[in-house]
């Protein structure tokens, strides 16, 4: 275990913490079992690695992080590493990338029920199943869901300066006032380009000329390595995946013709449909239906986005449609902690409520008129007017 102590102190000796993303402020960490997850990429490891720096400095003897990829787990179990932790004195241990150990639900089940004196903290992709007929960690764990870098979260990276989150209800009863307070301190739009083209992963600070070829990677280790181990696909079908993509980062935005797409990549209309639900599990697509909820794995999306729009940048080597731009922005900011549906009116509707349609500075309420509850996220203004509120408000929501 002294390597994996060795390994982790080296990790945590790298760990900056200038910038912490806020739901490490939602977690809460006195809970026994605490799983989190989200697609690769978004900066799951960095968080637990900076609540360490910050709330278990003097704890650090009590305290071990590993990924569950490393090589000491070829022979040595997850039972083994906390019952030898735990007669060391550990009380805090911590597990990155759970989904890359075969029997990771189990072990954990028991780690919890026979070690109450340990609290764990496990992260894994957006793919793990948590709910499992036979251990059910869903009734012990606490799980929460990360997302890449909201719009706020950015800005506070960029200028150094703290934003409070806004809910969707001060956005749309007081968006001027809101609108007026943060132009005060810093220029939206002069930031909001570069976050919807490279903002979105927290790596974008490291190597930004780097930034796309990262990305590249990232889409790549979620269809070749996570979807093959966790849901079986086979690796000779990545390709037509690839492909279906780039079909949506082209799109304006996508509405899907399944016997035609099935048609031109080569694949059967049931494969198809199976492949989109995958695409929205894993975090790469978001899949919007009319139905809210009870949705089958073979239903067919009505729309689909691509996750956030940095994807679009790095899919493709055309001109992105800015169209399709500001609504995958729209419904990646609005889908995180909101019901986003499908709308006939309007470009989406919000928490089966709220009916908003998405364009320019010079868009008019024609399309959604006269329907209760309807909005405008217009792009290119600092400040809203009546039911016209600026679009990157709505990446203060987290």
């Amino acid at each position: 275990m002294e390597e994996l102590v060795e390994k982790f102190r080296f990790k945590l000796s790298l760990t900056s913490t200038d910038f912490v993303r806020s739901l490490g402020s939602d977690i809460n960490w006195n809970a026994r079992l605490i799983g989190v997850k989200g697609a690769r990429g978004v900066g799951k490891t960095t968080m637990l690695l900076q609540h360490i720096k910050l709330s278990l400095a003097d704890e650090l003897d009590k305290t071990l992080y590993v990924t569950l990829d490393s090589i000491w787990f070829s022979n040595h179990t997850l039972v083994d590493l906390a019952d030898d932790f735990v007669k060391k004195g550990g009380e805090y241990l911590f597990l990155d990338e759970v989904h890359k150990y075969s029997n990771w639900s189990q072990e954990l089940k028991n780690i919890y029920d026979d070690y109450p004196m340990l609290k764990v903290v496990f992260t894994g992709s957006s793919l793990l199943e948590i709910l499992n007929a036979s251990t059910d960690l869903s009734r012990r764990a606490t799980i929460y869901t990360m997302q890449g870098l909201s719009f706020r979260e950015y800005l506070s990276i960029e200028t150094g300066q703290h934003f409070d989150k806004l809910t969707l209800d001060s956005i749309l009863k007081n968006h001027s006032k809101e609108s007026t307070l943060i132009n005060a301190k810093v220029k939206p739009l002069q930031y909001f380009d570069a976050y919807l083209k490279q903002g979105y992963y927290p790596f974008y600070k490291e190597e930004l000329d780097l930034y796309v070829l990262r990305l590249e990677d990232v889409i790549n280790m979620m269809l070749e390595f996570e979807l093959p181990l966790l849901r079986g696909l086979d690796l000779a079908y990545v390709h037509k995946i690839k492909q279906l993509l780039l079909i949506i980062s082209e799109s304006v935005p996508f509405i899907p013709n399944v016997s035609k797409l099935s048609t031109k990549i080569g694949i059967a209309r049931s494969t198809l449909l199976l492949y989109f639900h995958y695409l929205d599990e894993i975090g790469l697509t978001i899949n919007l239906f009319k139905e809210s909820g009870g949705i089958s794995k073979l239903q067919k999306p009505l729309k689909v986005y691509l996750e956030n729009s940095n994807l679009m940048y790095a899919l493709t080597s055309r001109a992105a449609n800015t169209g399709n731009i500001r609504e995958t922005f729209f419904a990646n900011q609005l889908g995180y902690t909101h019901k986003i549906m499908y709308s006939d009116k309007g470009d989406f509707l919000i928490n089966e409520k709220y009916v908003f349609e998405i364009g320019g500075k010079d868009k008019s309420m024609k399309q959604i008129e006269g329907i209760e509850n309807a909005f405008i996220a217009a792009d290119d203004i600092e400040y809203g007017f009546q039911n016209k509120i600026p679009l990157w408000l709505f990446g203060f929501l987290y």
